[in-house]
């Protein structure tokens, strides 16, 4: 299960649920159907619960989104806090060099040297572009995610590599 976002409080009153997205295309879910959430992002993919999309808009920052499961403000403030995803299937293809966060965390992070820098911890939306938070065993790097440092990322290999220096 890929975690897409989170469901931060209703809408409204007829339903409708805020949601922080955790990428920056949310409005690429309404080819979903089916949402998933789960009150717990670590839950086993089996015990996602599966909603039936019925309408999906930006507001201000988020989204806000309508599932046929949910039809009114009380039914709607259960799910606050409670976290969107969806099985990797049903999301839709990445363009060229369009990566899922999912797919970034865990690769190795090596340096056009040859040095391996860290792993992919996780990743941070600060507006401008995307960070990636790259660990080693003492270290913890925060490289832009952009086409000047980020030179390949080779999925299949497992490693992105950066024009990055291990004393940066």
């Amino acid at each position: 299960m890929i975690v897409l976002g989170r469901i931060v409080a209703p809408f409204g009153v007829k339903g409708w649920v805020r949601v922080a997205p955790f990428g920056d295309d949310p409005l690429s879910w309404n080819q979903m159907p089916q949402w998933w959430t789960a009150h717990d992002a670590e839950s086993p993919d089996d015990s996602w619960r599966n909603l039936s999309l019925r309408e999906c808009r930006t507001h201000s920052n988020g989204l806000i989104a309508l599932f046929e499961e949910i039809p009114d403000r009380d039914t709607a403030d259960k799910f606050k806090g409670w976290y969107v995803g969806a099985p990797r299937s049903a999301m839709p293809a990445p363009d060229e060099n369009e990566y899922y966060w999912h797919d970034l965390i865990g690769l190795r992070i090596e340096n056009l040297g040859g040095e391996t820098l860290g792993k992919v911890e996780g990743l941070i939306s600060t507006g401008a572009h995307d960070v990636l938070r790259v660990v080693d065993e003492e270290t913890e790097r925060l490289i832009p995610f952009v086409a000047a440092y980020a030179q390949e990322v080779d999925l299949a290999g497992g490693v992105i590599r950066v024009d990055w220096q291990k004393d940066w």
